[in-house]
Formats: structure tokens, sequence, C-alpha cells
């Protein structure tokens, strides 16, 4: 009797075995496929290289000085005093005053029915630069060159004046002293005239006028007249004067 024997590899196994390597190669060609369907799992370019990357600063740029666009601003240019004057320096970067430069008013201080005596001569700066006033104006009560300067009142302020574009400085006169009264004949005058002083003291060209104020056609005048210097206010102007 014949007896059958199996063997160890029989068809069925093989064929299970090929059946699952099968699905084992299906499976990997789906996930590969799905990788690569997905934006997210792409790899990580680089990033341009005109793009700030994380922890580091993109470069600063510095606009060129002066330029108006920045608000800074360039150099300023300062003058060296000496253009413009006359006679010598001043001790400032401006030129001194001129008389042909500066418009001129009178201006009583004296209450009505008082004897004229007390007045504030004005200069006002007609150009758009500040100018300098030296010490004080040399004042004339009479007309011509000839007539004499009145005395300045104690030592005049040796400090200039800065007198700014369109801006004015002021200096006190005092005319007349004499109390007396009665028929005594005085001098009389119809304007005051006045020569500036440059920065060293030497006078400078040209003659200020100064025509009295309104209602007053002449003025008495003696030689306890006096002047004070230029000063930038009224009050500086006039408080030594009134005190005559």
């Amino acid at each position: 009797m014949n007896s059958k024997k199996t063997r160890g590899g029989s068809p069925r196994r093989g064929l299970r075995g090929a059946v699952l390597g099968a699905a084992v190669v299906a499976a990997l060609l789906t996930t590969t496929g799905c990788q690569g369907d997905d934006p997210a799992a792409a790899a990580p370019t680089a990033a341009p290289s005109g793009s700030a990357s994380a922890g580091a600063s993109a470069p600063e740029t510095t606009a060129p000085t002066g330029d108006p666009g920045t608000g800074g601003s360039g150099p300023t240019a300062t003058g060296t005093g000496g253009g413009g004057e006359t006679g010598g320096g001043n001790g400032t970067e401006y030129p001194d005053c001129e008389a042909d430069g500066l418009g001129t008013a009178v201006e009583l201080q004296d209450a009505a029915g008082e004897t004229p005596r007390h007045f504030l001569l004005t200069v006002t700066n007609r150009a758009k630069t500040p100018c300098v006033l030296n010490d004080a104006p040399q004042v004339r009560l009479k007309a011509g060159d000839a007539a004499p300067v009145v005395e300045p009142l104690g030592e005049p302020d040796t400090e200039p004046v800065v007198v700014e574009g369109g801006g004015k400085a002021y200096a006190g006169l005092y005319v007349f002293g004499n109390d007396e009264g009665g028929e005594a004949e005085y001098d009389r005058s119809d304007r005051f005239t006045a020569t500036l002083v440059a920065g060293e003291g030497t006078e400078l060209s040209g003659t200020l006028v100064f025509d009295l104020p309104g209602g007053l056609g002449t003025v008495s005048v003696d030689d306890a007249a006096r002047v004070n210097g230029w000063a930038g206010t009224e009050g500086l102007a006039m408080r030594p004067i009134t005190r005559l």
C-alpha cells in the first residue's frame, strides 16, 4: 500500500506569500504618493538672500549729513565782525550802524505846560540784518558841525548795543537847565543832530537829524545839556536823564 508524502513547501503556502508581498509593495507605493502631494511634507527651502533670518537684523542705512529731509542742520556761516565796519572793530560779529540806514524820532518826556527839557531819541534799524551802536551819539543842539557837542552824562557804556533788523535803540537827552526864567534870552533850537561813533571811538560819516515833535517849533537850550549813551530800552535811556 502506497502512502502519500506531503512536501514542506506546498503550493498554497507559496501563493499566500506572493499575495502578502504584493500587498506590502502596494502599501509602500501609496505612502510615497501621499507624501509627494502634501505641501507640508516638502523639505524646507533656503530663505531668499534679501530676507532677514530669525535672530539677525537688517543692516541700517544712514542718511547723508545735512540732508534737508532728515531734519539735520548743515553748517551755518557766522560773520567775522570786519565786514561793513567803518573805523575799526566793535567787538561783535556785526557792522557798525550807518546814519543812512537808521530812521529817527523824538518824543518829549515833560508834561504839558512844563519847560521842555527831557527828550527821548529813538533810532530804527531799517535793514533786515543787525548793526551796532557804540558809546553815546555826538549830539549837537544847533545847526552845523561847528556847534558844540553835548557832553555825555557820566561815562558812556562801553558795551555795544546790537540793534536787530527792524529793531530800535534809544538815547536820553536833556537840553536846558536854566531855571531863572523872566526876560532872559536863551539859545533856541528847532532840531537836534547826531553823529555816530565807530567801535574804536572815531566819528562815522553821515548825520542823524531829529526833528522836534509836533507842537514844538523851537526849544531853549544851554550848556547844561547832557546825553545818555545808547540803550536797548526806553527806561535805561531815560532813567538817568529824568533825574536832572
